[in-house]
């Protein structure tokens, strides 16, 4: 018997004399399974196994990994080795010492691209919440995102990635970047993000959908079902305003001020919001305007967004700037002519808006068709 054969039996015989029952019949399966060489049904078990109460504990942990798992690390699947170890790393006290320790295991899961970015994506956690190392973190979000968007197919990497990146860029304060992560986090993993969180995310999401600069697609966290997580909350007020937002309503926006005023990162950003809700007013202006009426007066936009008459031409070069629209001034006339809007995620009552239009399109083409029909028949008795 070799020196490692013998670690393993003598390891499992310890930790079957255990008092509790339940808990040695489980040692007494993992045994079998290992004697059995089935690594994948031993796997599968010890995904579970290590977050058993008995086993939260460093010492005990590190007992587990040293003494059996890592007498067989490599005829497992690398994935779900890292799964294992995360357990066993989460209840490391020395935070540097657990970075190191899953640097060592890079070279031991290298086979597997999954396991190698699941590892990065650990250790990035760690940087961020446990020794804030806000640069280290930067720099394993900067490795890890061309490589996971040229990665083919979203792998269970890609949720854990983009909530650390989410996390960072909220610590930061990148609202941009932070609400770009968060919607691509929802996207990959909302199924297994727990409930409980679900407001205090909607709610970071919600506001950073407001102050991101060169975020005018509201209408794609509107859509998720996540915000619903703030019905019956204090803050249920947030889906009102980003309502307001998304539909450019600057009257609801401004009856709205007493309550978002009361959060402090809004109440600093006021001009910005209003800059904002003043372009996506434009852009819906724009869209809710047949193709034959897109010509639209200075007056009629000062009107809408509450601006002065004088702030509306920079409002516009502005929008044009963002391609937010597309269209040409007439400084004479006063007016803009609009030819395109940029596309967004539309609520039901921007679809129902849309498909108004599409009919009366329907019927000019429908007249137009038989307006040829009868002209073709003069034109042939003559």
């Amino acid at each position: 018997m070799s020196n490692a054969q013998a670690t393993v039996t003598a390891y499992l015989a310890a930790q079957k004399k255990t008092a509790n029952k339940d808990l040695a019949a489980e040692w007494t399966l993992i045994e079998e399974l290992y004697n059995e060489k089935l690594w994948n049904e031993l796997t599968i078990k010890l995904i579970t196994f290590v977050k058993h109460e008995s086993l939260q504990d460093e010492t005990a942990l590190l007992q587990l990994y040293q003494n059996f798992i890592a007498t067989f690390e490599t005829k497992i699947n690398p994935y779900g080795l890292i799964q294992i170890l995360e357990v066993v790393v989460d209840n490391i006290s020395d935070k540097q010492e657990a970075v190191e320790f899953l640097e060592k295991m890079k070279d031991k899961v290298k086979i597997c691209d999954e396991a190698v970015w699941y590892l990065q994506v650990m250790q990035g956690n760690i940087y961020l919440t446990n020794l804030n190392d806000l640069n280290a973190t930067k720099k394993i979000i900067e490795e890890l995102r061309d490589v996971l968007e040229e990665a083919g197919n979203v792998t269970p990497v890609h949720g854990k990635y983009y909530m650390l990146a989410s996390q960072y860029y909220r610590r930061v304060g990148k609202h941009s970047e932070y609400y770009r992560c968060g919607l691509q986090f929802l996207g990959c993993s909302v199924d297994n993000f727990p409930k409980e969180q679900w407001p205090q995310q909607a709610f970071f999401l919600g506001l950073a959908a407001l102050l991101g600069d060169g975020v005018y697609n509201i209408g794609e966290l509107l859509a998720h079902p996540i915000l619903e997580s703030l019905r019956n909350t204090e803050n249920e007020w947030l889906v009102e305003l980003l309502k307001a937002f998304n539909t450019g309503d600057i009257n609801k926006f401004n009856d709205m001020k007493k309550i978002w005023s009361k959060i402090p990162d809004l109440a600093a950003q006021e001009v910005k919001l209003r800059q904002k809700i003043s372009l996506l007013c434009l852009m819906e202006m724009t869209f809710k305007r047949s193709a034959i009426e897109r010509a639209i007066s200075f007056a009629d936009i000062a009107n809408e967004t509450k601006l002065p008459a004088k702030e509306v031409e920079f409002l516009i070069m502005k929008a044009l700037a963002l391609d937010l629209v597309r269209g040409e001034i007439d400084q004479v006339a006063g007016v803009v002519n609009m030819s395109w809007v940029q596309p967004r995620v539309l609520n039901r009552d921007q679809i129902v808006g849309m498909a108004g239009t599409l009919d009366t399109w329907m019927g000019a083409i429908t007249n137009m068709e038989k307006l040829m029909e009868n002209r073709a028949a003069e034109i042939l008795t003559n």
